[in-house]
């Protein structure tokens, strides 16, 4: 592989939570087995919705982080972004984030749905001592605070809340200044967890499914919510190198659109992605043929993946391997950009595609190559992450191997 260019933006470590596992070796074996983590919920009762499933963090997966007094109040979001962090921390000790770029869309929406709830309560109920908890704990940038406390960093962080593409565009915002040269270590990553009130707004659009999620197939008929946390490590290659650090991969490319077509439906010309994915390749200086594996969006609905769909078709034909692990873990929105390219750079670091599950028969709109149900191994140096969110609001990343 050539050498980096210039103010080269370095993956250095990084931490994960999701459906999938906590932390990167259980997330692999996720991904290697075709692991369907979607479950019935159980965060809330979803009686009355047409859809009753979810992908969830256990809680017991977080338990021994309530050890504090302070951190029993925390929100499960605050949570899932100190596991995430700790795990990023001890993969390179030596890292020191100058600044934090963080995607989320919810924050700790069920704190303010707990509030609400306490509110209307009918009289003569009395106040509910847990309302100052719940208030404290509902703002977006809470659980990142929270997570910069346990690190020990004391840094200025910035919240990027562009529905689905957030925590995507965190991460090539973040890749975008250090290739600039304005900064040289950023912390960037997103996170969403899963709460009542955006469960039964996607149920209210008709956009969940009481079936399966099937991204691409002809039969697919919705998403499934979820939920998770990701963060990235990035640095200036030269001065990763210059301390000792291992590089796992570089952000390469960062490429975004608007299609401004409608509030949720994307442009069905695929335009808007097609533009995302196009600004990607020059942004990282290659051409379509030099991707390996494309990590789609695919969240199964009919409009997405059909958008989606021809947007991949029209620029790399049935080539490019596909697939959308949205199939396995369910669509952590502001968060799902940042889960999806830590999944990437497994797959870069594993050699290995990988599977869109639930999988029977592709759309006939489009030929695609879908890696149908299992993970195969496969030769990756460039991977392709897209995240496409309501208002036509597009991101794709381009990540590349470190050797």
């Amino acid at each position: 592989m050539p050498p980096a260019p210039p103010f080269s933006a370095a993956i250095v470590a990084a931490g994960i939570v999701s459906p999938l596992g906590r932390g990167i070796p259980a997330t692999t074996r996720a991904l290697r087995d075709g692991a369907d983590c979607v479950t019935p919920v159980t965060a809330f009762n979803p009686a009355g919705a047409r859809c009753h499933m979810a992908g969830q963090v256990p809680s017991a997966w977080l338990g021994e982080l309530r050890a504090s007094r302070r951190s029993r109040r925390f929100h499960h979001a605050s949570l899932m972004m100190i596991a995430a962090i700790r795990e990023l921390c001890a993969a390179d000790s030596g890292f020191t984030p100058e600044e934090a770029f963080i995607g989320a869309t919810g924050g700790g929406m069920s704190n303010g749905e707990a509030f609400q709830r306490s509110l209307s309560a009918p009289p003569p109920s009395p106040v509910d001592r847990r309302q100052g908890a719940w208030l404290a704990n509902y703002n977006p940038q809470k659980p990142v605070l929270d997570a910069l406390g346990d690190a020990g960093w004391r840094i200025p962080s910035s919240i990027i809340a562009n529905a689905c593409a957030s925590g995507s565009n965190a991460i090539g915002h973040a890749a975008a200044l250090i290739r600039s040269g304005r900064r040289n270590a950023l912390l960037c990553g997103g996170y969403d967890a899963l709460s009542e009130l955006v469960f039964r707004g996607f149920d209210a659009l008709q956009a969940a499914t009481p079936d399966k999620i099937r991204p691409f197939d002809a039969a697919r008929t919705g998403l499934v919510l979820g939920e998770g946390a990701a963060l990235f490590a990035l640095e200036n290659a030269d001065r990763a190198r210059a301390r000792g650090a291992r590089i796992l991969g570089f952000v390469t490319g960062y490429g975004i659109s608007t299609d401004t077509h409608h509030i949720t439906q994307p442009h069905p010309s695929g335009i808007g992605p097609r533009l995302a994915m196009e600004r990607a390749l020059a942004s990282a200086g290659c051409a379509a043929d030099g991707v390996d594996y494309i990590n789609a969006h695919g969240t199964g609905t009919t409009f997405n993946d059909a958008t989606e769909g021809l947007a991949i078709a029209q620029l790399f034909g049935n080539r490019v391997p596909v697939s959308s692990t949205k199939s396995m873990m369910g669509h952590a929105l502001g968060g799902a950009g940042a889960i999806e390219a830590v999944i990437s750079l497994i797959a870069l670091r594993e050699g290995r595609v990988p599977p869109n599950i639930n999988f029977s028969k592709c759309d006939p709109a489009w030929d695609l190559q879908i890696i149908a149900n299992h993970s195969r191994p496969a030769p990756l140096r460039r991977v392709l992450s897209n995240s496409f969110g309501f208002g036509g609001t597009n991101a794709s990343l381009i990540l590349e191997a470190s050797n």
